[in-house]
């Protein structure tokens, strides 16, 4: 099932959000965390990264943003290479834990804090801070401090934060992780209206189902499975050969 795609493709075409040859990636004590990923990914697609922990999940985020260097094989951001430290406004990630992404005095100061840093004037600043806190739905928020709220309400601030730099793609990492019933509810609905190209990391296989059409199965730094999400989470066997169940929802109830 694994899909192998070249990275070349006609200039005429849109260029792939991502598209990746060969990536592999070791630490000098862990080698071969990734081992030859070929993949891409085009522009509004809603892919599920899923695979049991220490599977590569995570490292292959940090090297899409280009905090880490590949030790091996190519990949391509929006048709351009992905430079470690570089800045790239196309690309935002949501972290697994808030309070990491939080720091500022008001919601609307951690919104702020992209854009401000992009060089815009106060006027577009202002203009993207208050768009991302609508689609969000947190502009209620706006004047609160960000460690006394909920952690759902905390969720969908980093995520505006986010979307305040007008990314192409969004990379999430675990983003239902620790939220309440409520809360992941509001966070699916908002996904599933995305605009954005959407990479979610979740072990949510449940919200992945609901939220994406194509997912990724990682283990041992391998892509095992491409394809359709009820299709290769539906294959029971497949799911629990790499620490994996099979969701509850593809089972036939009677």
């Amino acid at each position: 099932m694994k899909q192998e795609i070249p990275i070349s493709y006609l200039k005429n075409q849109v260029e792939p959000a991502i598209a990746t040859q060969g990536l592999c990636f070791s630490y000098a004590e862990q080698p071969d965390v990734l081992q030859d990923i070929s993949l891409t990914i085009q522009p509004g697609e809603r892919v599920g990264l899923i695979g049991p922990n220490g599977s590569g999940k995570t490292t292959l985020f940090l090297l899409i943003c280009g905090v880490l260097r590949p030790t091996g094989g190519k990949m391509l951001l929006f048709g351009k290479p992905v430079a470690v430290g570089e800045f790239r406004s196309e690309i935002g990630l949501v972290f697994q834990n808030p309070n990491d992404q939080l720091f500022s005095p008001s919601v609307r100061d951690d919104v702020a804090f992209g854009p401000e840093n992009m060089g815009l004037s106060s006027t577009e600043v202002e203009e993207r801070v208050q768009e991302a806190l609508s689609l969000t739905g947190v502009q209620r928020l706006a004047d609160r401090v960000p460690h006394n709220l909920s952690g759902g309400e905390k969720s969908m601030v980093a995520i505006a934060g986010v979307l305040a730099m007008r990314p192409q793609m969004v990379l999430y990492d675990e983003p239902s992780a620790n939220l309440d019933i409520r809360s992941r509810r509001r966070l699916i609905d908002f996904l599933q209206t995305s605009k954005e190209t959407i990479l979610i990391s979740s072990h949510d296989l449940e919200m992945i189902l609901e939220v994406c059409d194509r997912v990724l199965l990682l283990d041992e730094g391998q892509i095992i499975a491409d394809g359709n999400a009820r299709e290769v989470m539906g294959d029971e066997q497949l799911m629990e050969a790499h620490g994996l169940e099979k969701p509850h929802s593809l089972f036939t109830h009677i």
